[in-house]
């Protein structure tokens, strides 16, 4: 296995992680799995870890629908990482870092805005996780649409 075969992969794992926390946050996230998320994020809008009834059944809903929305992006990241990114398409490269960018500004910076840093810190981890790779897989792709030959890093030929 290549270099470039290594992140590839890399980023599939990363998606398909997407998925499923995005599934375990849909469906669990009421449980004692998401209490360090609620322990951090409860307190900056309600000033106590204790919320209302009324407030925890809409956390639920949310952090459902949010879950739901993560586990889409993850497809979307495993897809495109394991089919045109495999070969080398800039497209699916040139998405992947757009699609994130865009993600992180808008998510981070409203985090940031309404002071909760721990989901700042957990999108800047998930980004280091997908920069990285498409960081070192950069030099393997043409301008246009195709693999560049570069020793250790192009795409395999199909």
């Amino acid at each position: 296995m290549n270099r470039f075969e290594l992140w590839q992969r890399w980023l599939v794992a990363v998606g398909l992680a997407m998925v499923a926390f995005g599934i375990v946050m849909t469906f669990l996230n009421g449980t004692a799995l998401f209490d360090v998320f609620n322990e951090q994020i409860d307190p900056v809008f309600w000033g106590t870890a204790t919320l209302p009834d009324g407030a925890r059944v809409f956390q639920r809903w949310v952090y459902g629908a949010w879950g739901a929305t993560v586990a889409g992006l993850g497809v979307l990241v495993a897809c495109v990482a394991h089919y045109p990114f495999k070969k080398g398409e800039a497209w699916s490269r040139n998405c992947l870092v757009v699609g994130m960018g865009v993600w992180y500004v808008l998510d981070t910076g409203v985090s940031i805005w309404f002071g909760v840093y721990f989901n700042a810190l957990f999108n800047t981890a998930l980004l280091a996780l997908m920069a990285i790779p498409l960081a070192l897989t950069w030099g393997a792709f043409a301008s246009g649409s195709g693999p560049v030959e570069r020793a250790g890093a192009q795409p395999p030929r199909e």
